[in-house]
């Protein structure tokens, strides 16, 4: 349900990517959902509603974008669903640059809470828009690779197509 008594209409697809399948939900056509095949978190297929690409167009158009290294800022509206703490962190995630890595300990002083790293985390592999609010630029303290929800060998290659085509002018 989204407002009170109001149902909300989700759909989905599924887009081929260079990570293998991502399937692709909307509700009431705002994207809530970036899943990998083997997601943590994932929710069940159930819940995302009939197949219909056509609320996709431009949602598939921009992945596809960057991946092939002409993207490196996504615009479309989406609705994350979330506590509050979990709706800051995605928001904070949103402004870690293109090509650029941070540390759950940079988030957490960012919104003010420097000793909440591990909720940060926490937060961050809970994110449902996969890519599209790039959870896989967050690290660890070190500079150690930490969980990805699609999979760390997943996030090893977000990292390293965002280094590669880092300098190549956007469409965006």
């Amino acid at each position: 349900m989204g407002k009170v008594g109001v149902a909300v209409r989700r759909t989905h697809t599924v887009m081929e990517s260079p990570l293998g399948p991502m399937t692709l939900v909307a509700a009431d056509g705002l994207l809530c959902g970036v899943y990998m095949v083997e997601h943590r978190h994932r929710p069940a297929l159930e819940t995302f509603g009939p197949a219909d690409a056509t609320s996709f167009t431009e949602c598939v158009a921009q992945l596809t974008e960057y991946f092939e290294g002409r993207r490196t800022e996504f615009d479309l509206p989406t609705a994350a669903q979330g506590t509050p703490f979990q709706q800051q962190v995605w928001s904070a995630l949103r402004e870690i640059p293109y090509g650029e890595t941070v540390t759950y300990g940079w988030i957490a002083e960012r919104l003010g809470r420097p000793t909440a790293s591990r909720a940060v985390g926490a937060a961050n592999g809970r994110n449902p828009i996969s890519i599209i609010v790039p959870c896989h630029r967050v690290i660890g303290a070190g500079g150690a690779l930490t969980g990805y929800g699609g999979g760390l060998h997943r996030k090893e290659r977000l990292l390293e197509l965002e280094r590669v085509h880092r300098a190549v002018p956007s469409v965006n």
